[in-house]
């Protein structure tokens, strides 16, 4: 069974979100499930310097891909795990600084619809006849809207051959365009309707995508039913409800060599489940490292992500005071929205030795955080998958979540952490004390911590899930 995963990041090379993070550990878990998974990806600068051109040979030339595209080429490499890489060099396109998707000022690139079209023209075309390389795959495993246009290719271009999957790993991104791009994406007249690409006026990868697939998977159960819903569906509930017989979800899994307190390189102090002091160990010296007290008589919550309105994280700062008078302490790591960075910068300050913040991203922290907290807080509006709630059941700091999406589908109340409904701060408040006294209960805490730690939640399972996709869309 020959896959090709077309996807715009993969982590540790380049990533900004989750997707990075699926695309690093889901391929070389397939392999192990017997699939030859081949990954595709644009060659950025981080990937040219991980994988310079003297060790990623060129396979084939890419200059009669039609439309507005820039002449490219495909090169080969192997990931250290042994993942075949398939890297798209387009320098005009990808060979740039900041993002995969903003400039250095932060804004969207303008040609975005031709750089992201052409990835998954590329995607189209090598699963099609045209391809004449020795390896040409029998399933498209397309990822969010940058690969979205692959099955519209597949379906509205002639010589295409290949089954298309596309993952939504949050719908809330659809790769809207104008009109004007749909000629110049090479796209038929005929696609522009309500049942092609058009979507309110524009052309939306998502949708083609969506519209296209022969089958569509989320990164959750709970998300699949929610984004059915004209609540949650973001526009799309209507096309997402007619395509339900196609629509499944598959829970994400995370990487367990690299998500591993009893081997983590980022960690002082290794532990597991039997050796739960040195988690202690872990929280003290995490105290020291962010400028925290040292005090083992006070729950430590801790927060690893992107400050945004969708990560709840305004209900979170609007606890402060609430939070100080548990008492407790928190640590904040991460980046978004401005407003947000500016305001825990300042409850920093307000409560120096309680409450840090550190705007940005740092791997090694994001680890000793995840260590050393007692308890994880993700209060997301909506949250299509997370990760970090299952990095936190592994390393025995229960979460505390809103049940939504994929963290209603890992966290069970007062089994292996905390769940709260409301996306308000009452009811994210109630959760923390719930959580905190439970932390003051030994007995009850460390059963908490022994169940997420026995939790297996490893990409084995979801790696077998979509194997069987594969081979459903094969036959």
């Amino acid at each position: 069974m020959k896959v090709l995963f077309a996807t715009p990041e993969i982590a540790p090379w380049v990533k900004t979100g989750g997707l990075g993070d699926v695309a690093g550990a889901l391929p070389p878990a397939l392999r192990q499930a017997g699939v030859d998974v081949r990954v595709l990806v644009p060659y950025y600068p981080g990937l040219r310097q991980a994988f310079p051109p003297d060790k990623a040979p060129e396979v084939v030339e890419l200059d009669s891909l039609g439309a507005e595209f820039a002449d490219s080429a495909l090169r080969i490499a192997k990931a250290p795990d042994g993942t075949p890489l398939m890297l798209l060099d387009c320098p005009a396109y990808f060979d740039r600084a900041g993002n995969p998707y903003l400039g250095p000022e932060g804004r969207d690139w303008l040609d975005n619809h031709l750089r992201f079209g052409l990835l998954s023209r590329v995607a189209a075309w090598l699963g099609s006849e045209a391809n004449r390389l020795p390896w040409r795959p029998t399933v498209i495993h397309c990822n969010d809207w940058q690969t979205g246009l692959a099955p519209a290719y597949l379906k509205l271009l002639p010589s295409a051959r290949a089954n298309a999957l596309i993952t939504v790993h949050n719908l809330a991104f659809q790769g809207l365009f104008g009109a004007p791009t749909r000629g110049e994406l090479g796209l038929p007249a005929h696609a522009w309707s309500m049942h092609g690409v058009e979507y309110h006026g524009h052309l939306s990868f998502l949708k083609a995508g969506l519209q296209y697939a022969d089958a569509i998977t989320t990164v959750s159960p709970t998300y699949a039913a929610e984004i059915q819903t004209d609540a949650e569906g973001m526009g799309m509930a209507g096309l997402l409800r007619h395509r339900a017989g196609q629509l499944s979800g598959i829970l994400n899994g995370i990487d367990a060599a690299a998500w591993n307190p009893m081997r983590d390189k980022h960690l002082p102090f290794a532990y597991d489940a039997d050796s739960l002091a040195a988690k202690k160990q872990n929280k003290a010296a995490l105290q020291r490292e962010v400028g925290l007290a040292v005090r083992d008589d006070l729950p430590l919550l801790g927060v690893v992500s992107r400050l945004t309105h969708q990560k709840g994280l305004d209900l979170v700062a609007a606890l402060e005071q609430q939070i100080a008078a548990l008492p407790a302490q928190l640590v904040v790591l991460g980046s978004g929205e401005k407003t947000l960075e500016a305001e825990f910068q300042r409850l920093a300050e307000l409560h120096p030795g309680q409450i840090m913040a550190r705007i940005g991203f740092n791997e090694g922290l994001a680890h000793r955080i995840e260590a050393g907290a007692d308890l994880f807080l993700m209060p997301s509006r909506f949250e299509p998958c997370g990760l970090n709630q299952m990095y936190s059941l592994r390393y025995g700091t229960p979460p505390v979540v809103r049940a939504t999406g994929g963290l209603a589908d890992t966290v069970i109340d007062g089994i292996n952490g905390f769940v709260f409904k409301e996306a308000t701060t009452a009811a994210l408040l109630a959760a923390i004390q719930r959580a905190t006294a439970t932390w003051r209960d030994r007995k009850a805490w460390a059963a908490m911590q022994a169940d997420g730690m026995a939790r297996d939640v490893s990409w084995a399972k979801p790696a077998a899930q979509y194997a069987a996709l594969y081979a459903k869309l094969r036959a």
